[in-house]
């Protein structure tokens, strides 16, 4: 199915007119609603559509968790790896844990609740070891400079990214970067 003005209208409105006759995938996040989903509206480029419930799981989406497009409750650990999934793909943004609850689906505090208790860390640490990876992965595979890399990864602050990675690491940035091999 095409997506045409009138139907996205219909989603940006959060319009019931097409449930349970159009589906909604966000490429994105790899979650799918259904039109009246009240769910922040996605980038219309993201959006594809689908007349049968059964089409975007076989494509690798997941049933959205606040609209439950086909009637099932989404189990913990299907959000918890959507979660993941969105914290790798969003790192290098600033994604606030009110962000990640829009694309996500859920509320703040059931996010934090659930990602917790499946994990035993926070989203915001979840987030915070991915930019320390991809930083360490940059300081090795390119000449960036310390603060181009800090911001690549989300921290636009530079003495904050330094200080961060010096935490984790036990050493400035600068120190793992001449540690890499000639």
């Amino acid at each position: 199915m095409e997506l045409t003005d009138s139907v996205w209208e219909i989603i940006k409105t959060n319009s019931n007119v097409l449930d349970g006759k159009v589906w909604y995938g966000v490429k994105s996040t790899k979650i799918f609603c259904k039109p009246s989903c009240p769910s922040r509206i996605p980038n219309k480029s993201n959006v594809l559509l689908f007349t049968n419930p059964d089409d975007p799981v076989k494509c690798g989406f997941r049933p959205c968790k606040r609209c439950q497009p086909i009637n099932e409750v989404v189990s913990d650990e299907i959000w918890v790896a959507e979660i993941n999934h969105i914290l790798e793909n969003y790192y290098d943004q600033n994604l606030t844990l009110a962000e990640l609850a829009i694309l996500a689906h859920g509320s703040i505090s059931h996010l934090r609740h659930v990602y917790q208790s499946k994990t035993g860390i926070s989203p915001s640490e979840k987030l915070m070891q991915i930019r320390m990876d991809k930083a360490r992965i940059l300081l090795l595979n390119s000449n960036r400079s310390i603060s181009n890399i800090g911001n690549d990864v989300g921290i636009p602050n530079n003495s904050y990214f330094i200080k961060i990675f010096k935490k984790i690491y036990g050493i400035t940035p600068r120190q793992y970067r001449a540690k890499r091999p000639n």
